[in-house]
């Protein structure tokens, strides 16, 4: 009877991957939970193109935003069967939002362990950027002037507790510094709202900055990562200034609904990890200064794991506003 049911097993299994080599054998949708534009969509287009060409299934790529990429996020990995056909694209939001919940005691939309890594595609440093009127080329400059006029500097971010907000908060705590803060209801109108005048300090992607940096519209003095981006080579990491744990990305990666069937997650990762390393889709990301970065599910998760851990301290030190 144990021969049997081992040989009965052994059946089910090889099924069960045959059936996973068929995968997808229907459209598998790209969902971002944002409004169209940004650094989500940046990667989900030239996805989508990819895996159409390598599946020879539709990919469609829809908008779900709200709640900064919560709703999208609840849609894919609580309101979707776990079977592999809905992809997230998203950012550090997806723990952000959760970290933000748990300080006001508030329930989250859902939960990580609903959450099933797949792949990270990009993850570029934070630049800061300060308006050009402002008499600072550097961060040593940057902390004089904010010490001598504590909280009279306005820095604008994406919106409350979010991937523009946590690192400036996060720079700020280790500087000893008190600035205003400008939330607005997006990466882009973050920028707006410096390149007014209305604040004179941001940070952003630098597929965001770049070309207000160029123009003169902005000025970098600083990077969030352990070593410089390409496009902002002569930018010093605020890592190599001397500030600790002060780390910070506009990462990009991929989810699903946790439960997804082994063999069918073995295939999707697979299909994604050929995507993300094709050249179609590589040159989209570079074209506008993202620098790819493709990790399989193992090291993204402890890109991931280390991440969150840095921006959920941010958040308690930042606390209730």
């Amino acid at each position: 009877m144990t021969i049997r049911l081992a040989v009965a097993f052994a059946l089910l299994l090889t099924a069960a991957y045959a059936t996973a080599q068929d995968y997808p054998t229907r459209p598998v949708t790209i969902v971002v939970p944002n409004p169209p534009g940004g650094m989500n969509q940046i990667h989900a287009q030239p996805l989508s193109a990819v895996l159409e060409k390598l599946t020879g299934q539709p990919a469609p790529v829809v908008n779900r935003p709200g709640a900064t990429g919560a709703l999208g996020t609840a849609f894919v990995v609580g309101q979707q069967p776990a079977d592999g056909y809905h992809i997230l694209v998203t950012t550090p939001n997806l723990f952000l939002v959760i970290e933000k919940d748990k300080l006001y005691g508030v329930k989250s939309p859902f939960s990580l362990d609903q959450v099933q890594l797949l792949a990270l595609l990009s993850a570029d440093p934070l630049i800061m950027v300060v308006h050009p009127s402002m008499p600072v080329t550097n961060v040593k400059q940057l902390v004089a002037l904010a010490k001598s006029r504590p909280n009279e500097i306005v820095f604008s971010s994406s919106g409350l507790y979010g991937i523009l907000h946590t690192p400036v908060a996060m720079f700020l705590h280790a500087a000893g510094l008190t600035m205003r803060h400008l939330p607005t209801t997006g990466g882009g109108p973050a920028i707006t709202q410096a390149l007014g005048g209305h604040a004179q300090l941001t940070t952003g992607g630098p597929a965001a900055v770049y070309s207000y940096v160029r123009s003169g519209k902005l000025r970098a003095i600083a990077s969030w990562g352990v070593k410089p981006h390409p496009a902002f080579a002569d930018t010093p990491t605020l890592t190599s200034l001397g500030y600790k744990d002060v780390e910070a990305y506009l990462w990009v990666g991929l989810f699903t609904r946790a439960g997804v069937p082994q063999p069918t997650l073995i295939r999707m990762r697979e299909l994604i990890g050929k995507a993300a390393t094709d050249a179609l889709f590589r040159q989209a990301l570079e074209n506008v200064h993202v620098v790819p970065d493709y990790r399989d599910e193992p090291e993204f998760r402890k890109f991931f794991d280390a991440d969150y851990k840095r921006l959920a301290a941010a958040i308690k030190n930042i606390g209730k506003l």
